[in-house]
């Protein structure tokens, strides 16, 4: 049993959710607690998510995905949204060592088209990097939104229907979800959202349809490891019935 293991219950040892994905909300009302500027929040946020990173990896969990960048983030100001794009590409270079050490794998799933050349740039050289590594796959939402998910997926199946390559009746849940970002990840179990806020803020709309949610009022900066372990512990107390008795 790995260290982290060792920090869970015998019950949430043996039950670990498959795929974890999180709502990482409240950089900003942390750094304002603090009267500090809000890319103080985003920093310290990253290192959060490094830690929940290297201790998901540790505990076997197979799938993490992180709601970093959202299409709706596109219409913060300027000055934020530049100090976050080139915050990310500083993170990916410094990051890529101990994500290689720690076996870890990284997809991106977005309108990635939308983000500046150098992001893209870095993301690539990140994502080749780490391409041999059969542990954790990260997943990291940049660029993105449910809906426009959803909306391009429907697109792409009705031109294959205009073209005479699909039947409409041969539309199938699997024929949708094949079409989506996710298409190669399975759906989440657990949705951890911080912050305390009751909503899902348009993230994997379709692929949530049965995950657990896990609301903690801890702000993103100050969610580690001991918060993760509490949020799992409360996953393996669940009934999934997925609509049966």
């Amino acid at each position: 049993m790995s260290t982290a293991a060792s920090s869970l219950s015998a019950e949430a040892a043996a039950n670990l959710p498959r795929h974890v994905a999180v709502i990482m909300d409240g950089n900003g009302r942390w750094a304002r607690s603090r009267h500090l500027p809000r890319i103080e929040g985003h920093r310290r946020g990253a290192d959060s998510a490094r830690e929940i990173i290297r201790t998901a990896g540790e505990l076997g969990i197979k799938y993490l995905t992180l709601y970093a960048f959202s299409a709706e983030n596109w219409n913060r100001p300027k000055d934020e949204v530049d100090a976050l794009m080139k915050y990310l590409v500083h993170y990916l270079k410094t990051e890529t060592r101990e994500l290689n050490k720690n076996n870890v794998r990284l997809e991106v799933i977005g309108q990635i088209h939308r983000l500046p050349d150098n992001v893209q740039e870095q993301l690539g050289k990140t994502i080749t990097a780490l391409s041999k590594n059969n542990g954790l796959t990260l997943i990291m939402a940049l660029s993105y939104g449910s809906r426009i998910e959803i909306v391009e997926a429907a697109r792409q199946i009705a031109q294959k229907v205009k073209a005479g390559k699909l039947d409409p009746s041969d539309i199938t849940e699997e024929v949708i979800s094949n079409h989506l970002w996710t298409r190669n990840v399975p759906d989440p179990d657990l949705l951890i959202r911080t912050s305390g806020e009751m909503r899902v803020s348009n993230f994997l709309l379709w692929q949530i349809s049965y995950a657990e949610l896990v609301i903690t009022p801890t702000l993103w900066p100050d969610f580690k490891a001991p918060q993760f372990f509490v949020a799992l512990e409360e996953y393996a107390k669940r009934n999934r019935r997925f609509g049966g008795i």
